[in-house]
């Protein structure tokens, strides 16, 4: 068993500087992201289907950059300057929905946004894991994910603010969330680092984007992520189960306020746990947590439900975000790191595609009761599937260590 550690043992200075990065970029994305699907169905009018056909094609579509932004920043041996473009490209979404007046500039916004997100997530993934010790990648990644949570728990809060001194003016926090975004692009260029890429780099290999460089731990594990996304449907869709449930609009980003607080307050403690006891046993907990808090999504009736729900899906995020970043980087090879998560980004983001296309019919269709019910079902199976995964590592682990002339 690994040695008990401090909680910030390990993290360097990119770790610290990504984390406040992290968290005014999410302040301003969060500031949004928390009204877009109340702007969408209230202001505008739009049904479920729309919105849930909007978030998969911004999603998905935007999340094929992410495998091109860990290649291109593999080969051209800095993480700094991807980052920088991926976030301003983010920031400079924000006027795209403080103008827009139907669904396809709302669809305009989220693409972009997104595809900014696209640009940077995989060279950031990769500057995280190339400055921190090896022991401390779970916490490394969760102080990350805790500071990034933060900042969206910030983000509800100055928007309700908003919402309540100028008569639920979405417009003005639209354009108000690009002060916090362009901080978050200064702090990359102040203090973000590029760390010095090893010999065996592939930018002097001169090799293409693919699945071939990594073995069947890494293919499987996208297969299962990729199942688990399915139903791991988008916010979207919790944010309006909570205005279905009888949460007033004006509370709505308070709700989303406390899960995130949740989030964030266990994000590192996971983080701890998963460095100390282990990634696959967190992992498998949170798909297993997913699921049973889906069917109580499903059955809610009452605001205390849906406040007590998101309680508990804060605790799921802490559980597997980072964690499952944490434990890709024990089964890819060094050299292809940036690459190996923007695979796995691109993957995960593909699948909500159909996640949010489904997503939007079942609710439309039959209820929003089948939306929850379908998430909790792709969640078992996810669940299922990674403890039968998790038992095929070990054995091969174990078959390894007993290889003569094996390192004991």
């Amino acid at each position: 068993m690994t040695p008990k550690k401090g909680i910030f043992h390990g993290l360097g200075r990119n770790v610290y500087a990504a984390g406040f990065v992290s968290l005014f970029m999410d302040i301003s994305s969060e500031m949004v992201y928390s009204l877009v699907p109340l702007f969408l169905a209230n202001t505008l009018g739009v049904n479920k289907s729309i919105i849930g056909f909007i978030e998969g094609v911004a999603e998905s579509t935007a999340s094929v950059l992410r495998a091109f932004s860990g290649y291109i920043s593999d080969r051209m041996g800095t993480r700094k300057w991807v980052m920088a473009a991926g976030y301003g490209i983010s920031v400079l979404s924000r006027p795209l929905i403080a103008m827009g007046t139907n669904w396809g500039e709302v669809m305009v916004y989220r693409f972009t946004d997104r595809f900014g997100k696209g640009v940077r997530s995989a060279p950031r993934d990769a500057i995280i894991v190339e400055s921190t010790h090896k022991d401390s990648l779970a916490r490394a990644f969760n102080f990350h994910r805790a500071m990034d949570t933060f900042g969206a728990m910030l983000g509800p809060l100055i928007a309700f603010i908003i919402l309540a001194a100028y008569q639920n003016n979405y417009r003005l926090v639209f354009w108000l969330s690009i002060i916090p975004g362009v901080i978050a692009v200064i702090l990359i260029i102040v203090f973000i680092q590029d760390v010095p890429m090893s010999a065996a780099s592939p930018r002097e290999k001169k090799h293409a984007i693919s699945a071939k460089h990594f073995d069947w731990k890494f293919r499987l594990f996208l297969v299962i992520a990729a199942l688990f996304a399915l139903g791991n449907v988008s916010d979207f869709f919790l944010i309006l189960r909570a205005q279905d449930a009888g949460i007033p609009v004006t509370t709505i980003p308070v709700v989303y306020l406390f899960f995130n607080l949740i989030y964030s307050l266990f994000a590192i403690p996971a983080g701890i746990m998963a460095d100390n006891y282990g990634k696959k046993r967190l992992i498998l907990l949170g798909m297993s947590l997913f699921a049973l808090l889906f069917l109580g999504f499903a059955q809610a009736q009452s605001p205390r439900a849906i406040w007590l729900l998101f309680a508990l899906y804060g605790i799921f995020m802490g559980l597997t975000e980072g964690i499952q970043k944490a434990y890709l980087a024990t089964i890819i090879p060094a050299e292809y790191k940036a690459t190996a998560y923007g695979i796995f980004n691109a993957v995960v983001g593909i699948a909500m595609l159909p996640s949010g296309i489904i997503a939007g019919w079942l609710w439309d269709a039959y209820s929003p009761a089948a939306t929850f019910y379908f998430g909790a079902a792709t969640a078992t199976l996810s669940a299922l599937a990674f403890a039968v995964y998790s038992g095929w590592v070990d054995r091969e682990k174990a078959l390894r260590q007993h290889r003569p002339g094996a390192v004991q």
